[in-house]
């Protein structure tokens, strides 16, 4: 399943990407964020990993990202690794009249049956997290609007 969400942020790219890769900012804008243990020395760079740990709902959700490509500010490319899931998300950037265009390519693989029917019967789901995540970060990045003053 692949699919693009996109978002226009109203800051400059060099803005933009200062918050979105400092790692204090995740729990403002990435939901039910409950932790993250960095599993490499450095972060931001090609090969670099950490572990996450979600609570959506009743459901916990442990993931491991791994960085594959670092081009700032142009792109940057993850893939996040949990239970049946393999998802690559390819960001790219674009400055557009003092503004930064955030796309996002997520290209998602399952392993498991439960999985590959989930996404088959559901795609908006996939789709509709995405979109929560970029609007998140959105009213985050621009408005200081967090998602924990809503806990």
């Amino acid at each position: 399943m692949e699919y693009t969400t996109t978002v226009e942020i109203d800051l400059p790219r060099n803005q933009f990407l200062e918050i979105l890769t400092n790692e204090e900012n995740m729990k403002h804008w990435m939901r039910g964020l409950v932790s993250y243990e960095r599993l490499s020395a450095n972060k931001n760079t090609e090969g670099a990993r950490t572990a996450f740990k979600f609570k959506m709902g009743k459901r916990e959700m442990n993931m491991v990202e791994t960085i594959l490509k670092v081009n700032f500010p142009e792109e940057f490319f993850v893939a996040y690794d949990s239970k049946g899931v393999h998802n690559v998300q390819k960001n790219y950037f674009e400055e557009k009249n003092g503004k930064t265009i955030w796309s996002s390519k997520s290209e998602f693989k399952f392993d498991s049956f439960m999985m590959k029917t989930m996404a088959f019967l559901m795609p908006g789901l996939f789709k509709k997290q995405s979109r929560q995540y970029a609007d998140d970060f959105k009213n985050f990045a621009e408005k200081g609007i967090s998602v924990l003053d809503n806990v």
